[in-house]
């Protein structure tokens, strides 16, 4: 359970650990502080309190389509690659809901991502945690002592509440990617918001789509367009010849291994870069052969049958749009020919993936001068100067430092583990908190 808080010179409460946001990623670290003050006396817990922007939580929910599965494995839970007994696992939630027979049945590691959503949001509802929904984080300041050191933060939420810290927990998510000639609108928009935007969109005029991207949701866009607008044309507009297979081979998923982390954040920083760029076809621009053969199956029997409503635009750019009253006229050059195509549209669909939140609108000065940060310990702690005893945790952002699961759901489990195990041995040196002990399922064996 989520320790009551202390207060130190201050009437304001006083928290071990304050979490930024509450995305899978802190809701993992609010499980792991969960199990951590389950097993030690009430001296040694952490207090911890998490703040979220959201009115309630949700994960991605603007790309919940009908059919669409995760593409990890349903064992990269919040818990289950730290401590496979927690009550948390996907496992005892399919056991909750009575469906972990019927879902061994079927035979598959990858449920679609409306269970996985489901999941996550029965984990949110039964951690012990204190959660302020709707309450949007402003800003995290130092506050020195009289030895001049930084031991404590002060956040402050937009509401105009403020909570004292020794640890921030940065997990404020990822930034939507868009274009510089685009502007968001109710006919041009990014596919984090896919759902809700195509269901305030203006009654199609022209019935025709087109998408931007060549990754996964790009894809998977295409395929949900073709098949519920039955009346519309639409075109996938990407760079590439081609979309590219996902590789998802044994060998290659190793990248997304917990020991990974230890070999990137270990290697010179040349060998760090050459591997994430070797292995980007594992995340980045790729799409699950099995949706590339559908959409080449539709797009064949289309040819076949005369009425094309699928084109596959390679090889091109959007060079140009323009709204117009009934539609967004969309300028489409093929770098191969260099002949431009304008297409009158219904909606511009841009999925064009995400960059790491910033920090210096929040840390201000103690934000880092890199975006993302180059210096960070193997702990998730952002160096700072000298003179900050107060611990920065990042939840993502780190992936230059740590590797391709830094934003992603593969790590989050061990990653939650290693802050705990970094906040209990920080305090510990103090002897305010206990030392991690090789039994206690939130530490992991790097840092036992």
């Amino acid at each position: 359970m989520s320790e009551s808080p202390e207060t130190v010179g201050t009437d304001l409460p006083v928290r071990d650990v304050v979490g930024v946001g509450f995305g899978p990623a802190n809701l993992a670290l609010a499980i792991a502080i969960e199990e951590h003050n389950a097993e030690c006396p009430p001296r040694e817990r952490i207090s911890a309190q998490f703040f979220e922007k959201q009115d309630r939580f949700g994960w991605h929910p603007g790309m919940l389509l009908d059919g669409a599965t995760m593409q990890i494995a349903f064992p990269k839970d919040l818990v289950t690659f730290r401590n496979p007994r927690s009550a948390f696992t996907f496992f005892n939630y399919l056991f909750d809901q009575g469906r972990l027979v019927d879902f061994v049945n079927h035979q598959t590691f990858f449920p679609t991502r409306h269970e996985f959503h489901d999941y996550l949001q029965w984990a949110a509802r039964r951690v012990d945690a204190d959660v302020r929904y709707g309450t949007a984080v402003e800003a995290v300041r130092g506050i020195r002592g009289d030895d001049g050191v930084i031991d404590r933060f002060e956040v402050r939420t937009a509401d105009g509440s403020t909570v004292i810290a020794r640890n921030v927990v940065m997990g404020a998510g990822l930034r939507e990617r868009i274009p510089e000639w685009a502007n968001p609108s109710a006919r041009c928009f990014h596919n984090h918001q896919f759902l809700f935007r195509l269901g305030e969109m203006p009654a199609p005029a022209h019935h025709r789509f087109v998408v931007l991207g060549a990754g996964q949701s790009a894809a998977e866009i295409v395929q949900y367009l073709h098949g519920n607008y039955p009346e519309a044309e639409v075109h996938s507009v990407f760079s590439r010849y081609g979309y590219s297979p996902a590789d998802d081979s044994p060998y290659a998923n190793r990248i997304f291994d917990p020991e990974a982390v230890d070999d990137l954040h270990g290697a010179p920083e040349a060998e760090r870069l050459r591997l994430l760029d070797v292995h980007r076809s594992t995340n980045y621009s790729v799409v699950d052969i099995e949706l590339i053969n559908e959409l080449y199956a539709t797009e064949y029997q289309e040819r076949v049958r005369g009425r094309r409503r699928l084109f596959m635009r390679r090889a091109s750019e959007i060079i140009a749009v323009d709204e117009t009253s009934d539609g967004i006229e969309v300028a489409v050059r093929s770098g191969v020919d260099g002949l431009t195509d304008t297409l009158a549209c219904d909606a511009l669909i841009l999925a064009t993936g995400f960059t790491p939140a910033p920090l210096e609108p929040l840390l201000g000065d103690l934000a880092p001068k890199t975006h993302p940060p180059r210096e960070v310990g193997r702990d998730y702690r952002l160096a700072v100067s000298p003179d900050v005893t107060a611990g920065i945790y990042l939840q993502g952002g780190t992936e230059k430092t740590h590797g391709i699961t830094s934003s992603l759901l593969s790590n989050v489990a061990v990653r939650a583990g290693e802050i705990v195990t970094s906040v209990v041995t920080r305090r510990g040196r103090n002897g305010t908190l206990a030392s991690v002990n090789a039994q206690d399922t939130y530490a992991t064996s790097e840092a036992r």
